[in-house]
């Protein structure tokens, strides 16, 4: 889960602090989130797969596909 939002993350030139903004939390939770300190929540999900248009399952890692149903 935390690799495949720092892959997004870095598929889209984008820092930590610029997501956390865009999600409404801190650079160092997210940082937190990102190396596993700290585990991501249902409602982050859901903001990171909106924020980057792909499905919670793609972020979850349940699905390899990026495409909302």
């Amino acid at each position: 889960m935390q690799t495949r939002i720092k892959e997004l993350r870095v598929e889209h030139d984008l820092t930590q602090a610029a997501i956390a903004k865009a999600i409404g939390i801190t650079q160092r939770k997210y940082s937190y989130i990102e190396t596993q300190t700290q585990s991501l929540n249902d409602e982050l999900i859901c903001k990171l797969a909106k924020y980057y248009g792909v499905s919670a399952d793609y972020i979850l890692m349940l699905s390899d596909s990026k495409e909302t149903k």
